[in-house]
């Protein structure tokens, strides 16, 4: 096996190849375990992109999902306590697009508490 590591975007175009060549979901997932070991793609996956490709779905690349979270960078968040550490849970989650509870798990594991309505670093 050599040492290059597949993405899924290469995975998924040589489930492309395998449907073409009339290979089953099976025999494609098996092939993948015999080219990349761990990398190869589980078996469930491999029959859901046949399934993809029998209905005319031949765009690999993932979709946004409508129920995945918004992700932002916590550099976005400090930036805005620091332009106002007076802001509320809720302001902070409307402004970066996110959910409240979204907001108060970032704000614990960056270890700030509110004290007097300023967002601070906790302190022992």
């Amino acid at each position: 096996m050599s040492s290059f590591e597949p993405n899924k975007r290469h995975l998924r175009e040589l489930l492309i190849y395998f449907f073409n060549l009339k290979k089953s979901a099976a025999e494609a997932h098996r092939l993948l375990v015999e080219a990349y070991g761990e990398a190869a793609l589980s078996e469930r996956s491999c029959r859901e992109w046949f399934q993809k490709f029998k209905n005319g779905e031949f765009d690999v690349e993932d979709k946004e999902r409508s129920g995945r979270p918004k992700v932002y960078e916590d550099a976005k968040l400090e930036s805005l306590l620091d332009e106002d550490s007076c802001q509320t849970q809720e302001a902070l989650a409307l402004t970066l697009g996110v959910t409240q509870p979204a907001i108060s798990h970032r704000l614990k594991s960056l270890g700030m508490i509110q004290k007097q309505e300023n967002w601070v670093p906790y302190e022992l």
